[in-house]
């Protein structure tokens, strides 16, 4: 039941025990009235019966005394009695509306009759007396006669205030009895109004109102620090208490929501600050292993369930390898056909056996497990692949932000694609296009770059030229010539190594700098580079095309003299070597000591 209707209720029985409590206490009131007018009639008969009662006796006496002494003051007081005598007798007639009953009135009346009897007798006494018979007077007053009617009249007033007595005492009974029976309903009234008003105080103030109130102040209080973790226990009364804690649980959900969606909403900003967090870094990174280690590093922040592989696709785009791996995966191959996965077969995101309900990628380990694979695709062109790895279930946050992964995926492929053509740009820019070495340009900024820098450092610089290359234009072809050029490039490049640099200089001529070794230590080098280009016959489209010799120039700095000078002293041993019947190493410093020698 409402409150409202409760306190309705308990009004409106309040009210009517008031009002019956009021009418019990107007009745009870009543009662005490009859009961204290029963009082006044019992006093009022009951002083009329004393007073007639003593007034006759007190008349008889004077009258005695005024025959026995003959004293006029006796006579006087005798008569003064009968102006009471007279009032009396009034008195009498009105004491039906005292209230006197019918009996009490033919007692009053019998009263009435003896006191005039008796006032005959005496005042023939009194004539008798004035009139000289004084015993005759006195005969008459002390007589039997006179005795009788007092006697009979003392008698009648004895039984007169018996009757009053009687009537009176039970109209004052039950007078009394009313009284305290209206009381006892007054006052039963008044207890169940006050305990009505106690118990509709305690049940509906305290029980239904204070306490729920004070526990609900408590959790108001957590809900206004916004502490939605309080529990709010629901309350199914259909009361006013039951809307508000009704409508506090609704509040306490609508926070935990709110709660839950600002949650969402920061965690999915962060989620676009990393994203663009890594995609400033790729846009300033210059290697793709820079890229790979930038996507190692943001990924997992990004995406902290789940782990990954970065691939790359090949120049021949056959298979694919891995670029750079975050948070341990295990299912994907490290590198794989490109064939072997659905996603770069269809060009879209293709989610491997998502609760068995799609095919496997063929370059997971295991059917049972579920893998992301996001093409990396720029301008149309597909050169990679972007691997996800559920750990600890999480493919879910995969599908939830799928539009992330497809965004990180298309940035990271389009860096990827600029780095790849900033590299094939590069290769251009810097590498001769038939052998692969560096360029002359190249040649002359490393020499200025070690004028410049390493000045004081030892460097090594081979001028190396094909010996007899016309012939193998002349007889085998120019594309011969390039195969030559080719070869003699590639066993430069593997036997130079770490060890220096290569550089095509022009046509077929060759330079490799050889930083921090000694003309001897270079001179042993470029021996044995001449060695292994001369062991191996060359054949080209089934043609035997015979031995390359090569010849070298050796020159050093800044032993032998200046940076600058290198280039030219290590030209000027190489053609020494060429003039001394080619296929041989010739040293600037043995060749500078010919020549003085020579002036000698």
């Amino acid at each position: 039941m409402r409150i409202n209707a409760i306190t309705n209720w308990a009004y409106g029985v309040t009210v009517v025990l008031t009002v019956l409590s009021g009418g019990a206490f107007i009745l009870s009131a009543d009662s005490a009235t009859q009961e204290r007018r029963a009082v006044e009639e019992h006093l009022v008969l009951d002083t009329l019966a004393e007073e007639l009662a003593l007034g006759a006796e007190e008349r008889s006496d004077e009258a005695r005394l005024y025959v026995m002494r003959g004293d006029e003051r006796h006579l006087d007081a005798f008569h003064g009695k009968e102006i009471e005598e007279r009032r009396r007798e009034a008195a009498i007639k009105d004491a039906r509306a005292q209230g006197a009953s019918s009996a009490e009135m033919a007692a009053l009346e019998e009263i009435e009759q003896d006191a005039e009897a008796l006032d005959k007798i005496e005042v023939a006494a009194i004539n008798a007396y004035r009139n000289g018979d004084q015993a005759t007077a006195q005969q008459m007053l002390f007589g039997p006669e006179h005795e009788r009617f007092q006697t009979a009249l003392l008698e009648t007033v004895t039984r007169f205030r018996g009757l009053t007595n009687a009537r009176t005492g039970a109209a004052l009974n039950d007078a009394r009895m009313r009284s305290d029976w209206f009381g006892i309903v007054a006052k039963t009234m008044l207890a169940l109004t006050a305990a009505l008003f106690l118990g509709v105080l305690y049940f509906v103030l305290r029980r239904r109102i204070a306490m729920p109130l004070m526990r609900m102040t408590g959790i108001v209080t957590r809900l206004a620090k916004q502490d939605y973790a309080v529990e709010v226990p629901l309350d199914r009364r259909r009361d006013e208490i039951g809307e508000m804690n009704e409508a506090i649980h609704i509040f306490r959900t609508n926070g935990l929501e709110r709660d839950r969606l600002d949650a969402e909403r920061r965690l999915d900003q962060q989620t676009k600050d990393l994203i663009l967090q890594m995609m400033h870094r790729l846009q300033a990174c210059q290697t793709q292993s820079e890229l790979a280690d930038v996507v190692a590093r943001f990924a997992p922040q990004i995406f902290p369930n789940l782990a990954g592989h970065l691939y790359v696709l090949n120049e021949s785009r056959t298979s694919l390898a891995t670029l750079g791996s975050w948070l341990d995966p295990h299912q994907s191959a490290a590198s794989f056909a490109s064939g072997a996965c659905w996603g770069l077969r269809r060009g879209r995101p293709h989610l491997s056996n998502r609760g068995h309900s799609d095919i496997a990628c063929q370059h997971l380990d295991q059917s049972n497990v579920a893998g992301l694979c996001v093409p990396l695709t720029a301008q149309g062109d597909t050169i990679g692949l972007l691997y996800f790895e559920e750990r600890s279930d999480a493919m879910a946050q995969v599908e939830t932000s799928r539009l992330y992964l497809e965004l990180i995926a298309e940035n990271i492929g389009l860096a990827v694609a600029n780095l790849q053509l900033r590299e094939k740009l590069t290769h251009l820019a810097v590498r001769d296009a038939l052998t692969g070495l560096f360029n002359r340009r190249c040649l002359d900024e490393a020499l200025n770059r070690e004028a410049r820098d390493e000045a004081g450092n030892p460097l090594v610089c081979m001028m190396i030229d094909i010996d007899h290359f016309k012939r193998f234009n002349d007889e085998f072809g120019h594309d011969a010539g390039d195969v030559v050029m080719q070869y003699v490039a590639q066993i430069i490049i593997d036997t130079v190594g770490e060890a220096g640099s290569a550089y095509r200089f022009g046509g077929e001529e060759f330079t490799v700098l050889l930083p921090g070794m000694t003309e001897a230590a270079g001179f042993e080098f470029a021996e044995q580079l001449r060695t292994k280009i001369c062991t191996a016959p060359l054949s080209h489209r089934g043609r035997i095309l015979g031995s390359v010799a090569v010849s070298i120039g050796v020159a050093s700095a800044p032993a032998g003299g200046t940076v600058p000078t290198l280039l030219t002293r290590a030209d000027a041993a190489l053609l020494n070597a060429k003039a001394g019947g080619r296929n041989m190493t010739v040293s600037a410093s043995k060749l500078i000591l010919s020549d003085a020698r020579d002036r000698a």
